[in-house]
């Protein structure tokens, strides 16, 4: 009789843990199939296919977030290893983004000979109205955070660059796309905290590319809030990545090639390794590396894109917190970065409050009045702990497809 009444609070308990394990799954959208609604009894495999399709999507999103790191941390040292050694990083970043604008071209024009499809083209007013200010600010972003590169180290750049989630709530609130909450300062709080420990009569600190790279984070807020309101535009069109970086390349090249002629105009026209080289081999290795560069650059967005696609971007978030602490490892261990102990706190702080950032998305998303209420502010917040020196559009695009 006991038996038969525990067979029975079995029979009875299995649909609601088969219900809560396919809610676990849509919410965190780590299988790409979709799974019925209501659980039906008589589908005896069910337990086991689900099972099945939860281990495939586990080594899925683990082999795209190796393919994130992979491509995120490695742009961060490549381009610091080679602006020690080529000295003009703004002129890297232009090349950076011509690039891009060809490859979004290439691939532009590859979809509509494939589909026969015609592809969104702005006209004159709104590429000049809209665009503009989220190109420019954009590209001051990208290239002030390389010219960094130049005086500070690995790991004060990542921990500086991380405060643009503080800017970024700052301008969402000045535009009204988040309301005041006292959780935002404690987040703000816990992040300048941890900067300032972590900055503390630092051995290796120059003020110099500190200013640069806090600059650099306070234009990544502007940034990323304007290109949040362009992309939530329906009537723009520029939903999908691949249009959003073909429109907004050239406004960043423009944006940045003054800042290029000014600073390094003269020295670029006059060294060996450009113009007036005396081996063309000397010119050819230039050009390899900075292609290199581009490409490496180009393949971070797609995997960026990727694992939003196929995971969430609350994955992204902790995939980033853990990525940030990848990449201040390295730099201790390879590159000869120095940590004193109150540094080594104020890392600490900082992560803190870049955790507590992803931890309070996570509860804002299981309501459905969370959702609404700060949707704007989410998705700006989804890139604040990976905005590397490249270019993140497809931040900005979670539910578009690649093309």
């Amino acid at each position: 009789m006991k038996r038969r009444r525990e067979s029975s609070l079995h029979r009875n308990s299995s649909p609601n843990r088969q219900a809560s394990f396919m809610s676990y799954i849509r919410h965190f959208n780590v299988c790409c199939f979709p799974c019925p609604d209501v659980y039906n009894p008589k589908m005896k495999s069910l337990d086991r296919f689900c099972t099945v399709r939860l281990i495939l999507a586990f080594i899925r999103t683990l082999g795209l977030v190796c393919l994130y790191y992979c491509f995120s941390i490695g742009i961060t040292f490549y381009q610091k290893w080679f602006i020690k050694d080529f000295h003009f990083p703004l002129t890297v970043v232009i090349c950076h983004l011509v690039v891009k604008f060809m490859l979004s071209g290439m691939l532009r024009c590859s979809y509509q000979i494939y589909t026969g499809r015609q592809r969104v083209v702005l006209d004159w007013s709104t590429y000049f109205k809209q665009l503009a200010p989220t190109g420019i600010a954009s590209a001051l972003d990208i290239g002030l955070s390389n010219w960094s590169f130049e005086f500070i180290t690995i790991s004060l750049y990542t921990m500086t660059k991380s405060t643009c989630i503080i800017f970024i709530l700052g301008f969402s609130l000045l535009f009204g796309l988040e309301k005041k909450r006292y959780s935002l300062i404690i987040v703000v709080i816990l992040i300048s905290a941890g900067l300032f420990m972590f900055t503390y009569q630092s051995t290796q600190f120059n003020l110099e590319g500190f200013l640069l790279v806090l600059s650099a984070s306070f234009l990544s807020g502007l940034r990323w809030t304007l290109a949040q309101i362009i992309v939530q535009r329906k009537d723009l069109g520029l939903g999908n990545p691949v249009d959003m970086i073909y429109h907004v390349q050239p406004w960043m090249v423009l944006g940045l090639l003054p800042l290029a002629v000014i600073f390094e105009g003269l020295p670029i026209a006059t060294t060996e390794k450009v113009f007036r080289y005396k081996e063309s081999s000397a010119i050819y290795t230039t050009l390899g590396y900075i292609m290199l560069g581009s490409v490496i650059a180009f393949l971070m967005e797609l995997s960026e894109y990727l694992l939003l696609v196929f995971t969430s971007s609350l994955t992204l978030s902790i995939a980033g917190v853990f990525k940030e602490v990848c990449t201040l490892y390295l730099a201790v261990k390879y590159t000869g970065d120095s940590m004193t102990t109150v540094n080594f706190i104020g890392l600490v702080v900082c992560l803190i409050g870049i955790t507590f950032h992803v931890i309070l998305k996570g509860l804002d998303s299981n309501g459905v009045e969370g959702e609404k209420e700060h949707q704007g502010w989410q998705q700006l917040l989804d890139k604040s702990a990976h905005s590397d020196d490249e270019e993140d559009i497809l931040y900005e695009t979670r539910n578009s497809s690649v093309l």
